[in-house]
């Protein structure tokens, strides 16, 4: 068998193993939840009887294991079960409503991935090439304060200035299924400025620090002795060899756009899956508890196990280990 194709089944094997191990943590976590759903839908004055009844309706009452087994050979079989909100009237399942959900955080992740990715790696790029200089100290500090305040903070400063003092957009991104292209973009302006300062400040600096790494590299030094030009030494020499680092970078970036967002969309009421899932942890919605943290997972996972087979493949030192 190939070394690569090898790599790429143990991976994915192992990425399995921490998708299971993580839908234990997620299920015994959501067990120690203070609350209970159905109390909380029926009152303080239903009667124990009343209690009792719609949690075993609800299948509450069996036991963990029992629930878990069910659970998760449902999400096997692509079944994430039903919600509970609602569940004495239109019971809904939760994939009808995770995934609309789930689409918009998509959509939210894909423009930002498509500003801040190429302005981040130009950003790493230009600050390596101009080291020490005035440039690289002005995007140094930019983006080190950027990094240093929370996500919150950003995200409300951005809504102070620019939908406030400047009112030119939107403080709250609401969707709606007949807006066009141009309407959507103009609702996510904001938490996409938001996502964005915060991604290429952390992908602009670990770009810089690879490319700076390998330019400490003899071939570099060489190459530069031969008389090539500067952007010649970064395209040709470095950044190829400087491609498993920041493929990482681009990775954790992705997974942070999509697991991450909860935050952002908390400040914005944005509709998208970190808000699903704020609202059914207070509703101890426990079902689309389960689903929003299974899909951040698979999501992290999978993105982490892309930027490893990436990597391998593109170091023969990694892929020939011995």
């Amino acid at each position: 068998m190939h070394p690569l194709i090898r790599t790429i089944l143990q991976r994915l094997a192992l990425g399995g193993i921490a998708l299971f191990a993580v839908s234990v943590v997620v299920f015994s976590a959501l067990e120690f939840l203070p609350g209970d759903f159905a109390t909380s839908v029926l009152g303080r004055n239903a009667t124990p009887e009343t209690v009792e009844a719609f949690r075993d309706e609800l299948g509450l009452n069996l036991p963990p294991a029992e629930r878990y087994l069910g659970w998760i050979g449902g999400v096997l079989r692509g079944d994430l079960g039903h919600s509970f909100a609602g569940r004495a009237f239109t019971p809904r399942a939760v994939s009808d409503i995770v995934l609309p959900r789930l689409a918009n955080t998509l959509f939210l992740a894909a423009i930002t991935a498509a500003i801040a990715v190429p302005v981040a790696l130009l950003l790493g790029l230009m600050a390596a090439l101009y080291r020490n200089t005035r440039f690289d100290r002005i995007v140094n500090a930019a983006t080190l304060s950027t990094v240093a305040m929370p996500e919150f903070l950003v995200a409300y400063l951005v809504i102070l200035v620019l939908a406030v003092k400047l009112p030119a957009f939107y403080a709250m991104s609401t969707l709606s299924p007949g807006m066009d292209l141009t309407e959507k973009l103009q609702a996510v302006a904001l938490p996409v400025l938001t996502l964005s300062l915060v991604i290429i400040a952390h992908m602009m600096r670990m770009t810089r620090a690879a490319i700076i790494g390998v330019l400490a590299s003899p071939y570099i030094e060489m190459a530069r002795l031969k008389g090539v030009r500067p952007w010649r030494v970064i395209l040709r020499h470095a950044l190829p060899n400087a491609l498993a680092p920041i493929v990482n970078v681009i990775a954790f970036s992705l997974a942070y756009l999509v697991v991450g967002v909860v935050v952002t969309e908390v400040v914005f009421v944005y509709p998208g899956i970190g808000q699903t899932m704020v609202d059914a942890v207070r509703n101890r919605d426990i079902p689309v508890v389960q689903a929003c943290t299974l899909i951040f997972a698979a999501t992290y996972i999978l993105l982490n196990l892309l930027a490893d087979i990436i990597s391998i493949a593109t170091s023969p030192r990694l892929l020939h280990a011995k």
